[in-house]
């Protein structure tokens, strides 16, 4: 089977029994997420979770985190958000040696064929990301050692205009230019995935595609106002499915949360069904 690892982003866990803005349980949805990644066809190699894990970065969050990935059967990757403490993110997953002792959290991680490259986008206490000449740096060489191999660039805030006016305000505000320069130069790049919009988004940049991906529980609303309220909604939940083809490279999928009803045959027979 071809190398298959799915893109698990912004899951704003809090502790058991708090509610996300006072009114939202974010717990099952995760509990959901884990349960259909367990059921896919195809079992992933991997999961990657593009930040925003927990929603204030606190000790608890990260436990009650910890005991709802549990069920993966498979290794998984973690990267910080805005949201989080990476702190407490250590500590809570010290086993996770990839995620360093201090500094930035930026690592490689090979998967079958695929060089995964991560960048850490966050700014202490704020909400927007950053990319500065230190974390750019880096990338550079990551990507010079990776020169002979498909590589996907891992990162929480998307370095590219949404259109979404309120998201946009606190996207990455700095270093969205140079990254996209650098990766420009470089033919080997497959994407950059993203998290931070709680919402499927592609857009061309550089040499490649960047792209986000939806939320197991709330979507950021779809408003393409520059002056959009700071809104969320209970669309359906879900996340991206990144598997690797030999002759194509790779091919994505959106998954949502959940079981339905199916599959049903579309032929009996060889013949369409009347």
């Amino acid at each position: 089977m071809s190398t298959l690892f799915v893109q698990l982003t912004d899951l704003h866990i809090r502790e058991p029994g708090r509610l996300a803005y006072g009114r939202l349980d974010t717990a099952p949805y995760l509990r959901e997420a884990v349960q259909t990644i367990g059921q896919l066809r195809q079992q992933p190699h991997a999961v990657v979770l593009t930040g925003d894990l927990t929603d204030f970065g606190r000790p608890a969050e990260y436990a009650h985190l910890r005991e709802l990935l549990a069920p993966l059967t498979m290794p998984y990757y973690l990267l910080p958000g805005n949201h989080d403490d990476v702190t407490h993110m250590r500590a809570a997953f010290p086993e996770h040696g990839y995620l360093g002792e201090a500094g930035f959290v930026q690592y490689k991680i090979e998967l079958g064929p695929i060089c995964l490259i991560t960048l850490d986008t966050t700014v202490a206490q704020a909400s927007h990301g950053a990319l500065c000449a230190t974390r750019l740096a880096w990338l550079k060489k990551a990507l010079d050692d990776a020169a002979d191999r498909p590589v996907v660039i891992a990162m929480h805030h998307p370095p590219f205009k949404t259109l979404i006016g309120h998201m946009d305000k606190i996207g990455l505000l700095e270093g969205a230019p140079e990254l996209e320069r650098l990766v420009a130069r470089y033919s080997n790049i497959e994407r950059v995935i993203c998290g931070h919009l709680h919402r499927a988004i592609d857009v061309r940049f550089g040499s490649t595609i960047a792209s986000t991906s939806p939320a197991p529980a709330h979507q950021v609303a779809l408003d393409l106002d520059p002056e959009a309220a700071s809104q969320w909604t209970l669309e359906p939940g879900g996340f991206k499915v990144h598997a690797w083809d030999h002759e194509r490279g790779l091919v994505t999928h959106q998954m949502p949360c959940g079981t339905y009803a199916g599959p049903y045959p579309f032929h009996e027979g060889g013949k369409l069904i009347d």
